[in-house]
């Protein structure tokens, strides 16, 4: 039963939903930036943001945590060298949504998601 359980489903079932938050989130840390649906904006924001606040620990443990979330080793490495650094002084929000015109094809509420300068 799925009582006061408020993920979002994303119409996906529990297997490709979480694939999906994984790409999304490799991607938002390799390209710092992501052009998606505001559903799955909001939905990959707060997956990001634990990982910038694992990365900030900066020993082994943190990289093998990144290492189960994220799929490339290139994010794992620039999330915790480059991104994680950044965000040395604050304790969270990370990441910046703003909303966009909708999609022309379908009429979705269209996103960017990106993380922030500093």
């Amino acid at each position: 039963m799925r009582h006061r359980n408020k993920k979002p489903v994303l119409d996906r079932k529990k297997a490709p939903r979480a694939a999906l938050l994984r790409n999304l989130a490799t991607s938002l840390v390799l390209y710092e930036r992501l052009r998606t649906t505001k559903a799955k904006a909001k939905a990959v924001a707060p997956v990001v943001e634990k990982a910038i606040t694992v990365a900030k620990h900066g020993d082994l443990t943190a990289r093998r945590r990144l290492l189960a979330v994220l799929y490339d080793k290139k994010a794992v490495a620039k999330i915790m060298e480059v991104i994680a650094p950044r965000f040395e002084k604050r304790s969270s929000g990370y990441t910046r949504i703003t909303q966009l015109e909708r999609r022309q094809g379908d009429g979705a509420q269209m996103a960017i998601v990106e993380i922030l300068e500093n």
